[in-house]
């Protein structure tokens, strides 16, 4: 279940780039996924060829990818890491399933993964006494009851939800940081928003959110500009691009935003905030 729910993952995210995988332990030892998804998450280019056909220069790509990738996920010399070129290159499951678990986890902490995945493994040594076998636990994932000790909500647990229980002026404050998250990212198209709920019900500036902050023009044509009734609305649009983009709101229902349903808007853009929010200081929740 934890390698199906990595391979949906890597699809969801790569599908505006048409790339599959099909298989956690042979598709990803070249570094091509891996270059893909470090461009998707933290949106850096490096000099790279696309794709390296002999051993030497897969060894070279992955050894530039995953210096970086070691840096974004806060790993710094001397911290423990379970994956290294040679393991990722000769594809060993482990060290492949346990570099994607932290990528998830500092990339999209919102996506709960089967948790208390543990394996048994088998370590022999062959000496001159013979053969020499001790079994060793690797813990994949960790319990979902510690889950609130790291970056990971355990399942259920809803930072909005949570944060709507609060005094209004906190909840106050979040919305204003959110607002000016928006208002930010769609200053170049000269629009303004002022009232969340009711100015992206429509579905329309969410969707222009969506493209700006993904890098992409969504064709005027392919949603309706003026909606006048529900039929036209364009938020079920807007959330079928966010999974397709590999942000998740399964709790997210799109009549709620059509609604203007404050817990459903909020979530959405505290989502798409929590993903792109190296562009700012700090979260808000």
């Amino acid at each position: 279940k934890l390698k199906e729910a990595l391979v949906d993952w890597i699809n969801r995210t790569l599908k505006p780039e048409h790339i599959v995988v099909q298989s956690v332990e042979e598709d990803l030892y070249d570094g091509l996924v891996l270059h893909h998804l470090l461009s998707r998450f933290a949106s850096i280019h490096l000099s790279l060829e696309e794709i390296a056909l002999t051993s030497s220069a897969q060894i070279r790509k992955l050894e530039v990818i995953l210096e970086e990738l070691n840096k974004r996920l806060g790993l710094q010399d001397g911290s423990p890491i379970k994956w290294n070129v040679k393991l990722i290159h000769n594809k060993d499951l482990l060290a492949t399933i346990h570099l994607l678990v932290a990528m998830v986890k500092a990339f999209q902490p919102e996506l709960i993964l089967p948790p208390n995945v543990k394996v048994e493994v088998v370590a022999v040594e062959v000496g001159k006494n013979g053969i020499k076998s001790e079994v060793q636990t690797e813990i994949l994932t960790e319990d979902s009851s510690a889950a609130s000790d790291s970056s990971v909500s355990a399942e259920g647990v809803d930072p909005i939800e949570q944060l709507l229980k609060l005094e209004p002026n906190k909840v106050n404050t979040v919305k204003k940081a959110l607002l000016h998250f928006v208002n930010q990212n769609l200053a170049t198209l000269g629009l303004q928003v002022a009232d969340m709920d009711k100015q992206l019900a429509d579905g329309v500036i969410l969707l222009l959110l969506i493209g700006q902050l993904e890098g992409f023009f969504i064709p005027l044509f392919s949603f309706h500009l003026t909606p006048v009734s529900d039929s036209e609305m364009n938020v079920t649009l807007a959330l079928e691009l966010l999974d397709d983009t590999g942000l998740q709101l399964s709790n997210v229902d799109p009549q709620d935003i059509v609604s203007q349903d404050t817990t459903a808007t909020l979530k959405v853009l505290y989502a798409l905030f929590k993903k792109h929010k190296r562009q700012t200081r700090e979260d808000p929740v």
